[in-house]
């Protein structure tokens, strides 16, 4: 008999999981608590911008004209205790107000709503972000709570999901980290991956300790990465050097690699910032006072990067005040393909140079509403050209096509001066000055 599967929580990682799962081919059953976003959800909508996830919703969800029908979605704790064999459990893991610390206050939730309705065997899986230590603590409570005792069991499988692309690393996953504590979670777990894993995705099986920690670890590698060239790029401005060329050499060596290597204003979002800073807490616990250290710099350095970019802008303008500019932002969301604001370095950017007396206006392809939202006194336009219209000077903060794709020559008949600070090394220069632009960007020659 099929395995069915439920997932707990339907935002960007749940609702993503849900609709991969139907189109492995399981019956799958979401729950959220918010009506609103249920509803949403059987029409097939989703409320952020994820690239193919609408169309993989509505291509399963029920009750959808055409679809599969495999995916429904629910509020009710006892029908999703009743229908799943397996139970994923994809809340949100924030920050905590005023601390470093993971809030773990929706993964607790979830256990204690979902474990009294465990009445039979059952494999729960948690796959949001947790601090090492939380999957033993938390299958110790499931035992106590569920009336399956011993039979509802706890496996940990992180996510790897890169937003923008988070359909095409769900159903084709460059590995698939279990952690698990008996044959039979294991064997469960074969069986809800064996598409991928026969499409060649490595299955990493291990124990809890060391899945919690492989999401943070990776992710913790790939901010090095990037606070490791913006330190080479202050390097590179004090001896004249381009690290953009610096980036591309050390890129060719195999061991260091291409990617993660741009030079700019930084990472954002709502993953990377808030797991580097959950992850120096409970080393900080755990007495890793090497670790601790370490990342403390990683987040040290990206934070500099913001205020550097800040600076970069006053010193193009002239050194003084920002009070009368015109300073025109591309970009808002945290990074390409994506609407997604959160921790954004652009918007920050672009909130210290208003809050100084600058007049900001911000554009971006698809994060304006969730920017409006969160930084309801900026100004905003409906295209890039409107935006850079009198602008005393343009920040590139965010590199989507859209951008890098852009007619210098035309944008320069709508400026006021033609000076853009590209924070993402992105644009090239060469086209830009050709237009009769001043070009800078960190870590880069200003001729």
């Amino acid at each position: 008999m099929a395995l069915k599967i439920t997932v707990i929580g339907t935002g960007y990682l749940g609702a993503t999981h849900a609709a991969a799962m139907a189109e492995l081919g399981f019956e799958v059953l979401g729950l959220d608590v918010v009506p609103e976003k249920i509803e949403m959800l059987k029409r097939g909508e989703v409320p952020m911008y994820e690239p193919g996830l609408e169309e993989l919703l509505r291509k399963h969800v029920a009750g959808i004209e055409g679809s599969s029908g495999r995916l429904r979605f629910t509020m009710d704790w006892a029908e999703v205790g009743e229908f799943g064999d397996v139970h994923f459990v994809c809340v949100n893991t924030p920050q905590k107000h005023g601390e470093y610390a993971c809030d773990m206050s929706y993964v607790d939730a979830a256990f204690e709503s979902l474990a009294p309705h465990l009445h039979g065997p059952a494999l729960v899986v948690g796959k949001s972000t947790v601090p090492v230590g939380s999957a033993d603590r938390l299958a110790a409570r499931l035992a106590e709570l569920a009336p399956a005792g011993e039979d509802a069991e706890l496996a940990w499988n992180p996510e790897f999901l890169r937003e923008g692309f988070a359909v095409n690393d769900t159903l084709h996953p460059d590995r698939i980290v279990v952690g698990v504590r008996s044959e039979r979670a294991e064997k469960l777990l074969r069986e809800v991956y064996a598409t991928p894993v026969t499409a060649g995705s490595p299955f990493v099986l291990t124990d809890f300790p060391t899945a919690e920690l492989v999401k943070t670890s990776a992710n913790s590698f790939l901010a090095t990465k990037i606070s490791f060239i913006n330190a080479m790029a202050e390097v590179c401005e004090a001896a004249d050097g381009d690290v953009v060329k610096l980036a591309e050499a050390i890129g060719h060596d195999e061991r260091i690699g291409k990617k993660f290597l741009r030079a700019g204003i930084g990472f954002g979002g709502g993953c990377l910032p808030k797991d580097i800073r959950a992850f120096m807490a409970r080393a900080g616990e755990l007495g890793a006072d090497q670790a601790l250290t370490f990342l403390r710099e990683i987040d040290s350095i990206n934070m500099r990067q913001r205020g550097q970019m800040v600076e970069l802008a006053r010193e193009a303008l002239g050194g003084g005040s920002f009070l009368g500019k015109r300073v025109a932002v591309l970009g808002a969301a945290f990074k390409p393909d994506s609407d997604d604001v959160r921790d954004s370095p652009a918007l920050n950017v672009a909130g210290q140079i208003h809050l100084q007396g600058g007049q900001v206006t911000v554009y971006d392809p698809k994060g304006m509403a969730n920017a409006r939202r969160l930084f309801p006194t900026l100004a905003y336009a409906d295209s890039a050209i409107e935006a850079v219209r009198g602008a005393d000077v343009v920040l590139h903060l965010t590199e989507w096509r859209e951008f890098r794709e852009l007619d210098p020559a035309v944008l320069g008949e709508a400026v006021t001066t033609r000076l853009v600070l590209d924070g993402r090394n992105a644009l090239d220069p060469e086209v830009w000055r050709r237009a009769g632009w001043t070009y800078r960007a960190m870590g880069r020659p200003t001729a």
